[in-house]
């Protein structure tokens, strides 16, 4: 009998065991496939774009002007109704202005979160960090602001399918500053002061250089800083004694901001110019208002152009967030716009519509411009001088490509 009992005993334990295991596979099952249509759905009501922008870090205005703007166009688009009925679902990350950290979050932006399109990084470095993950996955990736050449295309001259930018190449900001130095303000002779460790002032140094020479004038000097450099007086000195007319100074607003204030100390008085690298509230902070008088820079638009789609940006802008929009606020604004348009076009969010659609695009109406995008998937479109006064950045004229 305590047989039997003891065989009845382990009979109705395996049973039970196997029914836990049964039902903790199906159930599991069940789970999944429960959580896999849930994200489906998901994704049917809304798009997903993650914003992977600087932040924090040392190019955080960059970030986050760049994506205060991609929001701005985000929330207007939604309280339109959306995009093909759809809502948009932002993912924002920050990279700390850090390549590994770029990497790691297109990398969950692509693999976990599953978003159709990644608007980011503001500089060029973080971008193209990004650049191989996008081709691989068939993730839409746009930067509203990184100008470097090789982010949309390599060295081998191929194209990277699914990148795209919305700011104009550094070339041409540093063929547009070397006219205008010849151009409009008659110089003769210029010097190039540039961070040597940086793509981004070395591109338009090189542009520079080419289209000054082209045009006549004489390059003088050539001096070079690395980032994170704070005392510039010797190789201002030297850049000084070779007495030029003009100096292009391609470079971040964190140097650029002592390189003017030295220069200035110096009792160099000749104009200074450089790119849109200089445009940040900061700037002033470290050059002194006084002294940014006499400098210029090329950028992407200005808020006091009275063109009426920049004025009604600025008016809206201005009474959300209570400041005047900067150019990073307006490129990100512009790449969700440009992002969007492609969508409504496609009909669909398949990405290689969406792909084709941006590649398509012709004379759309932005606030930093009207835009055409050429087989390098860079926007041909015009450019913006400002001029400081009293720390204050003015519209000096708009130059067509």
């Amino acid at each position: 009998m305590r047989k039997k009992l003891l065989l009845l005993l382990m009979s109705i334990f395996l049973v039970g065991m196997l029914a836990a295991c049964g039902g903790s596979t199906t159930g599991g099952g069940n789970s999944s496939s429960g959580s896999d249509s849930g994200s489906d759905s998901g994704d049917s009501d809304t798009i997903k774009i993650g914003l992977n922008f600087e932040l924090s870090g040392p190019v955080a205005s960059y970030g986050s002007s760049d994506a205060e703007g991609a929001e701005f166009a985000i929330e207007e688009i939604n309280a339109n109704g959306g995009i093909l009925g759809k809502k948009i679902e932002v993912i924002k990350q920050d990279n700390k202005s850090e390549t590994q950290e770029a990497v790691a979050i297109a990398t969950r932006l692509t693999s976990q979160d599953k978003v159709l399109a990644i608007i980011g990084s503001a500089t060029s470095g973080n971008t193209i960090a990004q650049v191989q993950i996008a081709n691989d996955t068939k993730t839409l990736l746009l930067t509203p602001s990184g100008t470097a050449p090789n982010v949309t295309e390599n060295e081998d001259g191929s194209i990277n399918e699914y990148v795209f930018r919305t700011s104009y190449i550094d070339p041409f900001q540093g063929t547009v500053a070397a006219n205008f130095a010849l151009d409009e303000l008659g110089v003769k002779t210029a010097a190039i002061y540039n961070d040597n460790a940086s793509d981004y002032a070395k591109g338009l140094a090189d542009a520079f250089r080419e289209t000054f020479e082209a045009g006549g004038g004489t390059i003088v000097a050539e001096e070079s800083y690395v980032a994170g450099d704070t005392d510039f007086r010797s190789t201002l000195t030297n850049i000084k004694s070779a007495n030029p007319e003009f100096i292009f100074i391609p470079g971040y607003y964190e140097e650029v901001g002592l390189i003017v204030k030295q220069a200035r100390e110096l009792d160099i008085t000749v104009p200074l110019m450089g790119a849109d690298g200089w445009d940040s509230p900061k700037i002033v902070e470290l050059a002194g208002a006084e002294n940014l008088n006499n400098t210029f820079i090329t950028n992407h638009y200005s808020s006091q152009d009275p063109d009426s789609k920049i004025q009604d940006f600025v008016k809206n802008f201005e009474e959300k967030y209570g400041k005047s929009p900067d150019s990073f606020n307006a490129l990100g604004y512009d790449t969700v716009y440009f992002l969007a348009d492609a969508i409504e076009r496609a009909g669909n969010t398949d990405p290689e519509a969406i792909k084709k659609a941006l590649e398509e695009t012709e004379n759309l109406e932005l606030v930093t411009g009207t835009i055409t995008i050429d087989e390098k998937h860079n926007p041909v479109k015009s450019a913006t001088i400002l001029e400081y006064k009293d720390g204050e950045q003015t519209f000096r004229t708009k130059v067509d490509p």
